[in-house]
């Protein structure tokens, strides 16, 4: 039995539909924790056990992880609490689920960083740490998925890109870093919730195929677009004073100014790329499957 939480999400529904086409091959069942079962693909329709609510109810959890083999993790950020207690806080019930319940294997997405300098003041990426340690420390086989940037995240700027072109950070336009589609995330979750030979605990890097600065994205938009898209860099205070305004929690921004902070600085150049941490969607393959469509819609 294999548990998922935040099925729905961005990584959550591609993982759910990978697992949908091969569990029942490897003779394994699936279950999910979702606030809204309507919202499961017809997919899923009476091929997975449904527990309703949230996963950071210990009343949710208690039934969920019943009988369960393994665990799919993820924290969705919530910008109304602390990064504490929006990683570790939320997570402290599913840690003393896990150990109750005797659940052998847990799979989580986290971040980048470890080990590094930078790890014990990367804001969001520390706390995302910090949420790793508490679910190893209970004695479950533990790997996170150690993520960089999502190309997902451009996502956001889909109205600006497509109005003036542009596209805003905070870091230096020329700062080269490793960037992954969410697809190849789930991927790498599949292949670990499925065989379930490892032990211990330990972090998978998913790193993507290659590191890209804002530049390079600009230019790769430009031609996959077909429209003229420049990069535009943002001071950290300004970031931290718009989102503020928007009524975001300002420890949670401070947690954000003190990530894009870390990453200017290297937080993500810790892992090298090689065949076993590399992944294989590049920008531009989602550029013309995903950022493309969401532009011209």
């Amino acid at each position: 039995m294999i548990v998922i939480t935040a099925p729905t999400g961005n990584i959550g529904r591609h993982l759910l539909s990978l697992l949908l086409e091969s569990a029942p091959a490897a003779g394994e069942e699936l279950r999910v924790i979702v606030r809204d079962p309507a919202r499961l693909p017809d997919a899923a329709r009476g091929r997975v056990d449904v527990v309703t609510g949230s996963h950071a109810d210990a009343e949710v959890l208690d039934r969920a992880f019943e009988g369960a083999d393994a665990v799919f993790w993820l924290v969705p950020p919530d910008s109304s609490l602390t990064p504490q207690d929006g990683w570790t806080g939320f997570t402290r019930p599913a840690a003393k689920a896990l150990a109750a319940h005797g659940v052998g294997h847990a799979v989580g997405v986290s971040a980048l960083g470890r080990g590094t300098p930078l790890a014990d003041r990367a804001g969001l990426v520390t706390a995302s740490l910090a949420m790793d340690d508490l679910i190893a420390d209970t004695g479950v086989a533990y790997r996170a998925l150690a993520n960089p940037s999502f190309f997902e995240n451009l996502l956001e700027e889909v109205d600006s890109i497509r109005e003036q072109g542009l596209f805003i950070d905070t870091v230096d336009a020329d700062r080269k870093a490793p960037f992954v589609a969410v697809a190849d995330i789930a991927a790498t979750a599949a292949g670990l919730l499925l065989d379930r030979s490892w032990t211990g605990t330990g972090s998978v890097p998913v790193l993507g195929p290659q590191d890209l600065s804002p530049n390079d994205l600009a230019r790769i938009m430009t031609e996959q677009l077909g429209r003229p898209v420049r990069y535009e860099r943002q001071s950290l205070e300004e970031m931290y004073a718009t989102l503020v305004g928007y009524g975001l929690n300002k420890e949670f921004v401070q947690g954000i100014v003190d990530m894009k902070r870390a990453k200017d600085e290297g937080l993500d150049a810790g892992v090298a790329r090689t065949p076993d941490t590399a992944s294989p969607t590049s920008f531009e393959q989602w550029c013309a499957q995903t950022l493309k469509p969401a532009v011209d819609s």
